[in-house]
């Protein structure tokens, strides 16, 4: 793999700290990068050493020492104020400095580890500055830019973006990341879908009676009160996470299992998606927290019925939902295929689904009925289990790890097409135009209570 300069800016962030350091700690302990640079970019007036021991805790595993010490070394931090050009003068130079002192080629990647709100006028001051300049897919060195979700606030914001960065770059360079598809298990669905003959034929409205997909959380918001008040759950999780696993779910095969053709397809479902119904909800002590407003009406719990409106999907429901403080944490795929006609007395209910688990632990299980050893015609469900982890290995590569090598190698299938956020955004607007009800819900519980009205009003039983 080639060599890389690293620039993420609003390094002195929590992704930072728990996510990036530790992914790029981790591609130069595996050899996934030959050489590199790790310049950190931040208005703080803190230092990289600071910042990279604030990291330590996130390291899976045990740290090798000699490891730790060389990703120290070629990592420097520079102190930025978004708003300036000659900041990013400054940052130039420092970024070339540091390439001729360890030899890199000048391939880079900058992390746009920011709020959205600074994306266009960092993409501005990086094009003006000349720290990276637009290049086509063969042009050497590479310059690629990741800007991490959510991208905009909404659709209008999302496009005003979008506009801004085309001005000065190639679609080619941009990458508009959702570090979710790049979680092993996530990788593997379209592979188990469209590999094995078993799945593929049943994959549609004849066979599968509903989809439902679970992301919950076990804490609250973690200090990001500012952040996520103006947000809430809908934008935050529903618009990137979880309608890019409905999209994997519901996408029609493509001819190659590559970057482009998939995210052609995922792109393809989200343009047919409808809401039908959902309700929201808030956990109690959330207008307490800091920075959150004392009426603040923003949900922290989504629970919502869509429908794909295309001939594979008509008329199967596709159930989300996700908050925080909810009695436990997960995130689930369960694809629940119709019964059969009963021959016996009695038949269980809860079977005939296939579980996709991707947090905390990945891997995929089958629940069939099968008879009662003892008994002459009592039938009980039974799991046809794959450990992911189990089989593979302890620690699996972290996403944010996964995400630089591919983005490193020019790999498109973790980055988010415009038009699937676009697509994704009008979902989600939609969903807020539609003003469910909110509701208070208990910490650590499952849900607001009048959640077991919607169930039964959609005939729901939620498998996870």
């Amino acid at each position: 793999m080639s060599d890389c300069t690293f620039i993420i800016f609003g390094a002195s962030g929590d992704l930072f700290k728990r996510k990036l350091f530790p992914a790029l700690y981790e591609l130069i302990a595996h050899k996934k990068v030959t050489k590199c640079a790790i310049v950190g970019a931040a208005l703080d007036d803190t230092d990289m050493a600071t910042l990279i021991e604030r990291s330590r805790d996130f390291i899976k595993g045990s740290i090798n020492e000699e490891v730790w010490e060389h990703t120290k070394a070629c990592a420097v931090y520079q102190r930025l104020n978004f708003a300036r050009k000659d900041d990013f003068v400054a940052l130039k130079k420092r970024v070339e400095n540091i390439e001729r002192k360890l030899g890199l080629s000048g391939n880079r990647m900058f992390y746009f580890a920011a709020a959205a709100d600074f994306f266009c006028e960092l993409t501005q001051n990086v094009a003006a500055a000349g720290l990276a300049q637009k290049k086509g897919a063969n042009e050497y060195p590479w310059h690629r830019l990741v800007y991490e979700k959510p991208f905009g606030h909404d659709l209008a914001a999302a496009k005003d973006i979008n506009e801004c960065i085309k001005q000065h770059f190639d679609e080619v360079q941009i990458y508009r990341i959702d570090h979710y598809l790049t979680k092993e298990i996530v990788g593997n669905i379209a592979l188990v879908r469209f590999t094995n003959c078993v799945f593929e034929p049943l994959w549609n409205n004849r066979y599968v009676d509903n989809v439902q997909i679970v992301l919950s959380e076990s804490i609250g918001i973690e200090n990001r009160g500012a952040y996520y008040d103006r947000y809430g759950a809908t934008s935050d999780v529903v618009q990137n996470h979880m309608l890019e696993l409905m999209a994997l779910i519901g996408m029609e095969m493509p001819p190659q299992l590559t970057g482009e053709c998939v995210r052609e397809k995922r792109a393809q479902v989200l343009k047919h998606v409808s809401v039908v119904d959902g309700i929201f909800g808030q956990y109690d002590g959330y207008r307490q927290e800091e920075n959150v407003e004392s009426d603040s009406n923003t949900e922290t719990f989504v629970a919502a019925l869509l429908r794909i409106n295309n001939p594979r999907w008509a008329g199967v429901p596709f159930y989300l939902k996700t908050g925080k403080y909810l009695h436990k944490k997960e995130t689930r795929i369960v694809v629940k295929f119709k019964q059969v006609d009963c021959l016996l007395k009695a038949c269980p209910r809860n079977s005939n689904y296939l579980t996709i688990s991707i947090d905390p632990d990945s891997g995929f299980s089958l629940t069939l009925n099968v008879k009662k050893p003892g008994t002459a015609q009592e039938v009980i469900p039974v799991n046809m289990d794959f450990c992911h982890s189990c089989l593979f290995e302890p620690f699996p590569p972290e996403a944010y790890a996964v995400l630089l090598e591919d983005i490193v190698r020019g790999e498109h299938s973790v980055s988010v097409r415009f038009d699937e956020i676009e697509d994704a955004w009008k979902i989600v607007d939609d969903i807020k135009a539609k003003q469910f009800p909110l509701y208070t819900y208990q910490k650590k519980s499952s849900g607001p209570k009048e959640l077991e009205d919607f169930n039964k009003k959609h005939g729901i039983r939620w498998l996870t």
